[in-house]
């Protein structure tokens, strides 16, 4: 039996899933083992309560937009819940579809206006309403490197997304982008974080291709439910490439 446990809420992930993101629940896994962390994961989805104390890291994956749709209805009841997690800096990955659900509002591709939680300052609207700036393009797809400022990390990945994301104030971007596309084509910037939260179009699922990534928040989830725990030997391990 592993030193430690820490259990995952994988929000809608019988919904959102399309990109398989479902494999940042493995990645999590995979290098909690080396961590000496057994990580056991749980979905919560349409009609479930979600008691944050319950959890200790979260994942919020992709999805098209009917399914976000779906999702923006339910949202609103775990509003609460996903706020106090979010803002008691514990750990929470949202990609493509869930991080413009955190958000304020976006728009789809039918230029219809669906609400996001409203957790996060950011806000997506489509690349058709602004599609002179972008030179007709309508979609932004390829591969995908960013550099996060403050660490010196690389990120690798592939972004498939119509929406163009803009920040608030109050949050950072994951990374700068070094090459591809990023939230809107404009800014240079990938992604958002705000606390221990990380958002990003990264499909590939970024933590597969990103270990350091996944490294960091399981660190932060230890460290909020084992706040006396020595981790010397989690925070010195070098995470082996999984390619």
């Amino acid at each position: 039996m592993a030193k430690y446990q820490l259990h995952v809420a994988h929000f809608y992930g019988d919904l959102m899933n399309t990109y398989g993101d479902i494999g940042n629940i493995i990645a999590l896994k995979y290098y909690g083992k080396q961590m000496d962390t057994d990580i056991t994961s749980e979905i919560v989805s349409i009609g479930d309560d979600f008691d944050p104390a319950k959890f200790d890291l979260a994942v919020f994956g992709g999805g098209q937009d009917y399914e976000q749709s779906v999702i923006s209805k339910d949202i609103p009841q775990k509003k609460a819940g996903m706020a106090k997690f979010i803002n008691d800096g514990k750990p929470f990955l949202a990609i493509c579809g869930g991080f413009q659900l955190l958000g304020q509002y976006y728009v789809d591709a039918n230029g219809d206006k669906i609400p996001g939680a409203g957790i996060l300052s950011h806000y997506t609207v489509t690349q058709s309403q602004q599609r002179s700036a972008m030179q007709n393009q309508t979609r932004f797809i390829g591969d995908i490197e960013i550099k996060n400022e403050e660490t010196g990390e690389m990120y690798h990945g592939f972004e498939n997304h119509n929406g163009r994301t803009f920040l608030g104030s109050d949050e950072k971007p994951l990374g700068i982008v070094q090459s591809g596309h990023g939230n809107n084509g404009e800014d240079h910037t990938e992604g958002a974080i705000y606390k221990h939260t990380y958002c990003s179009y990264f499909h590939g699922p970024i933590l597969t291709r990103n270990g350091k990534l996944a490294k960091r928040m399981l660190l932060e989830a230890l460290h909020n439910k084992y706040p006396d725990a020595d981790l010397s030997e989690q925070v010195a391990l070098k995470i082996k490439p999984t390619f």
